[in-house]
This record gives C-alpha cells, structure tokens and sequence, in this order.
C-alpha cells in the first residue's frame, strides 16, 4: 500500500471519542453559534453606547469652545446695553468675565444628592470624631478616679502608720512621767493579744466608733505637743513651746513634707 494513502480503518481517521448520535454535533455548533452571536450583540451595544456618549461629549465641548455671536439673542441685547466681548459683567466692571461652567451630570442621581451624600460623609465624620472624644473623656475620668483612690488609699494607710506612732510616744511619754493608765483608752498602743480579741468582739458585735483615724491622730498629736511640746514627725521634744514653733513646720504630715 501506498504511504501517501490514508488508511481509512486507523485512528488518525477514525475519531474514537467523537460523539456520534444522529443530530449531536449539529446541536452543538447551532448552540455555539447562538452564544457568539449574543456576545457579538452585547459587545457592539456597549460600543454603540459609548459612540454616542462620546459623540455627544464632543459636540458639547465643540459648541461650548466658540464664543458667541451676534445671532445669539441674550449676546445682542448686552451689546445693545453697551457690552463688548472680553468686557466684565456688571456697571462697575467688578463682574464676571468668562460663563459660569456648565456641570454635567452623567448618573442617574437627582438633584441636590451630591449635596445631601456630602452632608451625609461629613455628620458621620462628626458622630466619629464625637465618639472618639468621648471616648477620651471617659478613659481620662476612669484614669483621674483611679489615681484618686490611690491617693486616698495612700493617705489612709499613712494616717494609720501616724497614729500607731503617736501611741508609742504617748505611751512612752507618760510612762516616764509616772502615768499608770493613758489619759483615753486609745491614746496607747494595744497589746496584739488584746487588738485580736477586740477584733473578733468587733466582728460579732459590729460595734461603731466614734471617731475616725484622722480624727484621733489630730487629737493625740496636739495631746503630745501640749503636754510633751514632742513632735512625732520630727522625732523631737523640744524645749519650750517658742523652740516648739520656730523649728517645727507645722501639726501635720504635708508641713513636713
């Protein structure tokens, strides 16, 4: 057999995986046909479109870009009223020169949106800008009552370390003068034994005292500047009550800061 015949029982000829029930491909090729046609459709209907989008856009600026002339109605009644071209609007000459532009608006919004979505961007701005301050506020109010606990805790803690040293002086103090029993029952320290008994009373019973740290801290001090002129933030007795007031600050732990 000749090499330059085809064999017409081979493959090469033979397409084995071509589909060949009676009216397949014919199917096929009207179908692909028909979506090309579609795609054609939709692609020369968006060429067409934007043609005409442009061709408008160039006859506008082509008649915005001429000046006008004499047949142009408003034109001849300014030149009857003594205008001339170049010549600014207005008896002072203080007008405008050039037209007011003219604005195309080219989507399908109505008039005063762009105004209103403006309007619109800048309130949210503003309702962030006002959350953000408040924000800042709160965090600075949290942070100012955080730091005023401290200090309050700070200041109590330093009145109760006081008073315990204003109740071993005093103790001390009339113990050396002869006393057998403080002048009140606070004036001197407890012994721990008794603190802890009393705490559990205070704790069954829920008795109130009367006075507060402060309040007996300023009584004893004053009680240990009169009767022993001793200062318990110095650490010092001093000679007589002139000594007492020229070298001592003052009755309190911020003059002796």
């Amino acid at each position: 057999m000749d090499d330059a015949e085809e064999d017409y029982m081979s493959d090469s000829f033979i397409n084995v995986g071509q589909d060949i029930r009676p009216g397949m491909p014919m199917l096929r090729r009207v179908k692909e046909s028909f979506k090309k046609e579609e795609k054609q459709k939709e692609a020369n209907e968006k060429s067409r479109q934007k043609s005409i989008k442009e061709q408008e856009k160039e006859q506008r600026d082509a008649v915005l870009s001429v000046a006008l002339g004499n047949e142009n109605k408003g034109f001849a009644m300014l030149q009857k009223m003594g205008y001339k071209s170049g010549q600014p609007l207005g008896k002072s000459g203080s007008g405008i020169v050039e037209p007011i532009p003219l604005n195309i608006t080219t989507g399908r919004s109505g008039l005063g949106h762009e105004e209103v979505k403006k309007r619109k961007a800048e309130e949210k701005l503003e309702n962030y800008r006002r959350k953000i301050h408040n924000q800042k506020q709160t965090e600075r109010q949290t942070a100012d009552l955080f730091k005023m606990r401290m200090r309050t805790k700070r200041e109590e803690q330093q009145v109760n370390w006081d008073l315990e040293k204003s109740q071993k002086a005093c103790q001390q103090l009339d113990m050396q003068k002869g006393l057998k029993l403080p002048k009140e029952i606070w004036y001197w320290l407890r012994p721990r034994e008794e603190k802890e008994d009393d705490e559990e009373e205070e704790g069954e019973e829920e008795e109130e005292d009367e006075q507060t740290a402060s309040e007996k801290l300023q009584i004893l001090t004053a009680y240990l500047r009169e009767e022993y002129l001793y200062c318990i933030w110095c650490g010092t007795a001093y000679d007589d009550q002139e000594d007492l007031s020229s070298h001592c600050p003052g009755n309190t732990f911020a003059d002796h800061e």
